[in-house]
């Protein structure tokens, strides 16, 4: 021994004597004093081999001095030894501390993280209950002393001294670099949160409820705001997966099954279970088929490389919230696909810039009769996963495809098993709207767009000059008025007789036109604006409102259609109908009678034209009526026949009956409520109404103001230009004089 270490050992025993002097080392009644056993063990490099490895035996009387343990004599644990026998025994009688620490139950209680403390007979031989390997041997501290081996964050350290593997993947987990009160070892498996011989959905439960039991209470800490756990932890609650596993299904999937049980870490980090390019291997543990077919998807490939634009599982179907596809408010229940799942990627406008994708597809579809179906919440809808599949999305130019032309016939053909090859042709995804001026000459453009341009240029020519054409009738009678009140023009007396404008069975076909078109016009716009305010209204009404719409407007269509034929036997097989007819012909005094009443309402003439039985004015709305219901009969059979259509014509045929129909109702729309209307009702001259749609008559004073040379006519008793005869005259009554109040 070096003389370094000679002083070195005699200055420990000289301070154990000390310590001993004060009572701290020495106890009475101890069969062997604690000085005896420090006289040796005190010596630094006293060491003996036990198994072929050499065990130091040196103690620190100051690491004992500060233990709880400090009261206690070396054989009150170290039993059986004999100072007169040195060396002791080869195999010294093992250190028992269940001789003090003997309530088992309580034992298993404080120590759930190792299970064997709860068997009937525990095995404290076993690595897992001795106690030296937590508690150490003389260092023994109170467990809530910063000291202790396991105290705090230490505590990851210690642990990894027999479960290295799990305490390195804890290291990396979010759990692990949380500030604030993250959780460490205990804070899980202080319960039985690993399978201890528990049933695996018993396991599962206890472990899905000790995460809800933390990050339920997450709160702000130390500035660092957290997840709100209450939110996502409801929405677990209340997914598939989640019910399920309460429900006692043990394959329903828990928290540790996507985010493991120590390597848990933010979706955000690529080496997470759920980052958006792992969650397919972490859902595919379960639905292994659905991922297989996802794997062949455009979707995958891209993910594959690292494209985190493309969707994968959580995009679709969330991340806790994930419900069922019958589940109305599930983003992947079918009516819910197209606009809150696909039209989020395919109607950016930045994902189509950045990958040259058009970004048109969800407008193009939401137009369609399927979109405007699924829209007005049709119970059964197509959706885009109708036709490009739910998982293994293929490009279109993929032979594989459902969207490929060689097997669009077939796809289209699962709702329409007439389909022919002509589905084919022609662009799916079509725009239906008038062409735009940036799309002109790049070759996106398509028949139906030019057809619907033409149609936008004729509403606003045709119903441009009508509103123009009533203005100026509107303020030219609104002058006379006012002249009549400055300078006190009285109204010529008219003697009261009523003549037939309209029979029974005129005003009857009037009735049945007039109300089937206002059918049409709501239950079809009903379809075109599913999302107006006073579509919601009507579904308010009744939740089956626009499930009925479809046969409602057919037929309303067919009704008007059987008027329409009904009023052709008419004008065919009647006298009256045939003299009507006649009347309501185009002639050259038309044009003439419209030129002089535009020259009468500027002011550049004095006289206004005399109209006959009908004036221009009522026969444009005439022949615009039968050429708007001729059409809009013809293009509604092709939409209602649509499988016959396209076989017929293809889809671009199908396409510009579409177009045809929608731009033609809102043409006919505007000419009713712009033209029509306006004279039949707020004209200033049989305001607040024309009533020979009801009565069937006009009285001599209606006469003399809109069809005076048909007056004259009846009047001199000569055949009427109409071929009408003359009827029979009322009563004459006496009129109220009008005011003749002088000029202010």
């Amino acid at each position: 021994m070096t003389l370094s270490k000679r002083l070195r050992w005699q200055g420990l025993r000289i301070l154990a004597i000390l310590m001993v002097g004060h009572g701290i080392l020495l106890h009475e009644g101890s069969a062997v004093p604690d000085a005896t056993c420090m006289e040796c063990h005190i010596d630094p490099e006293l060491e003996m081999e036990r198994d072929g490895m050499d065990v130091l035996l040196f103690v620190e009387p100051q690491v004992i001095a500060e233990s709880v343990h400090d009261l206690w004599s070396c054989v009150d644990c170290h039993e059986g030894y004999d100072p007169d026998s040195i060396p002791h025994a080869e195999q010294p009688v093992r250190v028992n501390c269940m001789l003090c620490h003997d309530d088992t139950e309580e034992l298993a209680e404080a120590h759930p993280f190792h299970p064997n403390f709860a068997l009937e007979t525990p095995d404290f031989s076993s690595p897992d209950l001795a106690c030296v390997g937590c508690h150490g041997s003389h260092a023994i501290v109170p467990v809530d002393d910063e000291r202790f081996a396991f105290h705090g964050r230490a505590m990851v350290e210690s642990c990894a001294q027999c479960h290295e593997a799990e305490a390195g993947e804890f290291v990396e987990s979010a759990h692990m670099t949380a500030s604030g009160s993250a959780p460490d070892c205990l804070s899980c498996h202080r319960t039985d949160v690993v399978n201890g011989g528990i049933p695996m959905l018993e396991l599962k439960q206890v472990q899905s409820r000790q995460c809800i039991d933390c990050h339920v209470n997450l709160e702000t800490d130390g500035g660092h705001l957290h997840l709100d756990g209450q939110t996502w932890i409801s929405q677990w609650i209340e997914s598939v997966h989640g019910s399920a596993l309460e429900a006692g299904n043990a394959d329903a999937a828990s928290c540790v099954d996507c985010h493991g049980s120590h390597r848990m870490k933010a979706a955000m980090n690529q080496d997470s279970d759920v980052n958006k390019l792992h969650i397919v291997d972490t859902c595919q543990q379960c639905h292994g088929e659905v991922a297989d077919a996802f794997s062949q998807s455009v979707h995958a490939k891209a993910l594959l490389v690292g494209n985190t634009d493309s969707p994968a599982c959580t995009d679709c179907h969330g991340e806790h919230l994930i419900l069922h596809a019958d589940d109305p408010i599930s983003p992947v229940a079918p009516r819910n696909v197209s606009q809150q799942l696909c039209g989020d990627c395919h109607g950016s406008v930045r994902l189509s810039r950045k990958y040259g994708i058009s970004s048109d597809r969800f407008d193009t579809f939401a137009d369609s009769y399927h979109g405007l179906s699924m829209r007005g919440g049709a119970v059964e809808v197509v959706n885009c996963a109708s036709c490009h599949g739910y998982h293994t999305i293929l490009p279109s130019s993929d032979p594989a495809s459902m969207v490929h032309k060689s097997n669009l016939a077939a796809t289209c053909g699962s709702c329409h098993p007439k389909a022919s090859e002509l589905y084919a042709m022609g662009k799916v995804h079509v725009s239906l709207k008038p062409v735009r001026p940036s799309e002109i000459g790049t070759g996106r453009e398509s028949i139906p767009q030019w057809v619907a341009t033409l149609y936008v240029f004729l509403i606003v020519g045709v119903v441009g000059g009508m509103v123009l054409h009533n203005l100026l009738d509107f303020l030219r009678k609104v002058h006379r008025k006012v002249q009549g009140h400055r300078h006190g023009i009285k109204a010529t007396e008219v003697p009261h007789r009523l003549y037939l404008r309209m029979t029974v069975n005129e005003r009857v076909q009037h009735a049945v036109l007039a109300s089937s078109f206002v059918v049409l016009v709501i239950t079809g716009f009903m379809l075109r604006y599913p999302e107006a305010w006073w579509v919601e209204g009507l579904r308010k009404l009744n939740s089956h409102v626009f499930e009925w719409r479809s046969w409602t407007h057919r037929i309303a269509g067919i009704i008007l259609l059987a008027a329409g034929a009904w009023h052709v036997l008419y004008l065919m097989l009647t006298r009256r109908g045939r003299e009507l007819f006649h009347a309501l012909l185009p002639r050259l005094r038309d044009l003439t009678d419209m030129i002089g009443v535009v020259r009468y309402n500027l002011g550049l003439s004095a006289q206004k034209p005399e109209f006959t039985r009908f004036s221009y004015i009522e026969k444009t709305e005439y022949w615009a009526m039968i050429w708007g219901s001729v059409l809009m009969g013809i293009t509604g059979v092709l939409l209602w026949a649509d499988q016959m259509t396209i076989n017929l014509v293809g889809k671009v045929g199908f396409d510009v009956a579409h177009v045809i129909h929608f731009y033609e109702a809102i043409l006919a729309t505007l000419a009713i409520v712009v033209w029509h209307f306006y004279f039949v009702i707020f004209n200033p001259d049989v305001y607040p109404m024309n009533l020979s749609w009801l009565t069937g008559y006009l009285s001599e004073e209606e006469m003399l103001e809109e069809h005076p040379a048909w007056l004259a006519e009846l009047k001199d008793g000569a055949e009427p230009s109409s071929g009408e005869t003359p009827p029979s005259e009322a009563p004459e009554t006496a009129k109220e004089d009008r005011g003749t109040g002088k000029t202010p």
